[in-house]
């Protein structure tokens, strides 16, 4: 089992309910120059006001973006999916975002993010997947791994709703189940 990567160019976490500590606890971790970005896609109501890149940025020392469409996405840099809309990769810099219908019952959706993101970086994406309550994730985590990504999903046991991590264990070959408090350093390695 493979643990790290020479290459790594992009990760990408997807989580839901119970996945906001998680997240806070590892961004304040993270090395200011990891020489990759950081992709949150955290399911959230869609016409919420968006409160989380300013509570996520009192985590941080690194600059921390909600998405726009063309963004350019800069290495060391925390970028959250904006509610309501899916992400995609229109290359290893530009992403785009999409308001087409709700996969697993969610905009932003995490396996559509994960799936372009396995088309797009290949063996060089890592995907994570958090707590959370239904499925989403799971098709996209199969994706990043048929395309020679590497997988991690956080242990159901130290979930605060263990659905979605379960469902990604028993249905996908992972190369790591993380702990939470091991994040950080996990990412800092790649």
């Amino acid at each position: 089992m493979k643990t790290q990567m020479s290459h790594n160019e992009l990760i990408v976490i997807g989580g839901s309910a119970g996945s906001l500590q998680v997240i806070m606890e590892t961004i304040k971790k993270l090395d200011e120059n990891i020489r990759f970005p950081v992709i949150l896609v955290v399911h959230r109501k869609a016409y919420s006001t968006s409160i989380l890149p300013t509570l996520l940025q009192q985590f941080t020392s690194m600059n921390v973006y909600e998405i726009e469409d063309k963004t350019e996405l800069q290495k060391n840099g925390i970028y959250i999916v904006p509610a309501d809309y899916h992400l995609l990769f229109e290359n290893k810099t530009t992403v785009s975002l999409d308001s087409s219908e709700k996969m697993n019952y969610s905009r932003p959706s995490i396996d559509v993010t994960f799936k372009s993101a396995a088309e797009t970086f290949g063996e060089n994406v890592t995907g994570v997947l958090l707590s959370g309550a239904n499925a989403d994730g799971v098709e996209g985590l199969k994706y990043i791994k048929k395309n020679k990504g590497q997988v991690w999903i956080q242990n159901p046991e130290t979930a605060e709703v263990d659905y979605m991590p379960r469902q990604a264990v028993e249905q996908v070959s992972y190369d790591l189940l993380i702990e939470p408090k091991d994040l950080a350093e996990l990412i800092n390695q790649l």
